[in-house]
């Protein structure tokens, strides 16, 4: 793990959009199309309206959520809404989205439209104060499935305490990203972010699935 620590907000998230949009740059150099995974939440919107105007070949970006909230897509908790309104604007209005709601294929079809997309080259992650990661709870009766070698590539989670019902990325695709960064604020992430390396256990910490190769940015 590496760890990033900025003086503020602002410094963070544009040194982090910089990054991002270097390493997408680097990677459009020798692929076709590359897949970017985001996360939602309110932490990472400035990053996204810093990214929106890179200047990238967009229409070759796919762009998919880490993890999805089963709302209604201009559902104020939908990552969906969130990352379309934040980021596919500007200069990134052309990429195209690859999102994790079940459509009339149901989770077969998903599965088979995010394996399309994958790997992913590069992947932004959050992280809860309980150490979840993307929507890998602690507790949630899926967590096992989904943090098997051979787990599918998508799975419909249930975290304990939650008002819906969530879709996320399974380990196999998180581990299986070129480039990882898990952003955070505030002092009870840090602290977090420390328990969860001692810990060691993806069971009890889930962000523990990518820790160890990642790059973690963190503010007050």
């Amino acid at each position: 793990m590496k760890l990033h620590t900025y003086p503020d907000l602002e410094m963070m998230m544009i040194a982090l959009a910089n990054v991002l949009a270097g390493e997408l740059n680097n990677a459009l150099f020798h692929e076709d199309r590359v897949t970017v995974a985001l996360p939602g939440g309110t932490t990472p919107g400035p990053l996204y309206d810093d990214l929106c105007a890179s200047s990238l070949d967009w229409a070759r970006v796919r762009v998919m959520p880490t993890d999805e909230r089963l709302v209604a897509p201009d559902h104020p908790r939908s990552n969906e809404g969130m990352i379309r309104a934040r980021l596919l604007t500007g200069k990134a209005a052309e990429a195209r989205f690859v999102g994790l709601r079940p459509g009339a294929d149901g989770m077969e079809g998903l599965t088979t439209r995010v394996r399309r997309a994958l790997p992913l080259n590069v992947l932004v992650l959050g992280m809860g104060e309980d150490m979840h990661t993307a929507s890998l709870f602690p507790g949630a009766p899926e967590l096992d499935a989904a943090l098997s070698p051979e787990a599918p590539p998508v799975m419909q989670i249930t975290p304990p305490g939650q008002p819906e019902p969530r879709i996320s990325l399974t380990a196999p695709v998180l581990q299986g990203a070129l480039s990882t960064h898990i952003l955070i604020t505030g002092a009870a992430k840090r602290a977090a972010l420390e328990q969860a390396a001692d810990l060691a256990d993806p069971h009890l910490a889930p962000v523990c699935t990518v820790l160890k190769d990642a790059t973690v940015h963190w503010t007050e």
